[in-house]
């Protein structure tokens, strides 16, 4: 039968105290910012996943894709006794991987890490259901900056972190994620990577500028959140969705552009905050990769790149690393 458990790395204040951090750095700097997490309460994780399956938003079906066809050739690789997922959130393409390393005999235990306990009990709910064999043990914690993995894991493990979301870190931000997470597995574990790749620049605008209007909503939400937990005085339809492809740096930035000279209050952190008409608040960078850049990144953080694979159309790369 299967057991699952929970660990909370994270007090109980945790959130509360973040965002009024990140609020007040973010909203006092030159150029305005916001880090992305803050999009994800219960209407923000509703809309990403209606953006998932918009026709523009390619990268979660590439990455099925790839899953979906290689997803033995993993396990067989691995032959992990534990699967350790990053941001799990509902788990739905760790089903690819589940079902590959038990059918192969090898997995013992599933650890999910994720900031939302209520994400991870409803996970955790349902593959309890699904797979009545396996030890489901769900860490909450923001992995970002402590991984937290339990005592008990059993080696050899796998670690996945899909869906591209590396790329939502800045280039220093990564290496020290990458540098921790290497501190955290030993000789025989592995890293499983999903990282979107470079391409035609209107094909990855498009994929954070729908026609639908999707992701505009999803984007404007974090002003919501703003208003709900600070008292903010944010009118989300004072503000137009902007994603921009910057060529340089390669990666996409999706900015909140005020459409008119505005002051907004924020009386939980005794603030105020201007905005002049067309100034931009930069809500998320979504960076897109190349394999050798993967592989630099990597290996700085003492991993060796070992399997490389993309969809059809190579728009999404999934990487298996290991530590050396």
């Amino acid at each position: 039968m299967t057991t699952f458990e929970l660990t909370r790395l994270l007090p109980a204040d945790h959130f509360a105290q973040a965002l009024r951090a990140d609020v007040r750095q973010g909203l006092t700097a030159d150029a305005k910012w916001l880090p992305p997490k803050w999009f994800y309460d219960k209407r923000g994780s509703e809309l990403f996943e209606d953006i998932t399956r918009l026709p523009e938003y390619y990268p979660t079906r590439a990455e099925r894709a790839i899953l979906t066809e290689r997803a033995k050739e993993i396990a067989s690789v691995t032959r992990a006794r534990t699967l350790v997922e990053l941001g799990s959130g509902s788990s739905e393409k760790t089903r690819l991987l589940l079902d590959a390393l038990q059918s192969l005999g090898t997995l013992e235990s599933y650890v999910p890490v994720d900031v939302s306990e209520s994400a991870l009990h409803e996970a955790g709910r349902q593959l309890a259901a699904e797979y009545p064999a396996l030890a489901i043990h769900g860490v909450v914690s923001d992995f970002t900056a402590r991984l937290g993995l339990p005592r008990a894991v059993q080696a050899p493990k796998l670690v996945a972190f899909l869906g591209g979301t590396l790329g939502n870190l800045l280039p220093e931000e990564r290496a020290r994620f990458l540098t921790a997470l290497r501190a955290d597995l030993a000789p025989g574990d592995a890293l499983l990577l999903g990282t979107d790749l470079v391409k035609d620049p209107a094909v990855l605008v498009a994929a954070y500028d729908d026609a639908a209007g999707v992701t505009a909503e999803f984007n404007k939400n974090v002003l919501n959140v703003l208003d709900r937990e600070l008292q903010a005085g944010f009118d989300p339809e004072a503000f137009e969705h902007v994603a921009h492809w910057d060529a340089e740096q390669e990666w996409i930035e999706m900015r909140l552009r005020s459409r008119r000279a505005q002051r907004v209050a924020i009386p939980a952190l005794g603030l105020e905050v201007d905005f002049a008409e067309g100034e931009e608040l930069r809500t998320e960078i979504s960076a897109k990769f190349r394999r050798d850049k993967v592989a630099t990144e990597l290996a700085a953080a003492s991993f060796a790149l070992r399997h490389w694979w993309t969809d059809p159309e190579g728009r999404f790369g999934l990487s298996l690393a290991e530590p050396v």
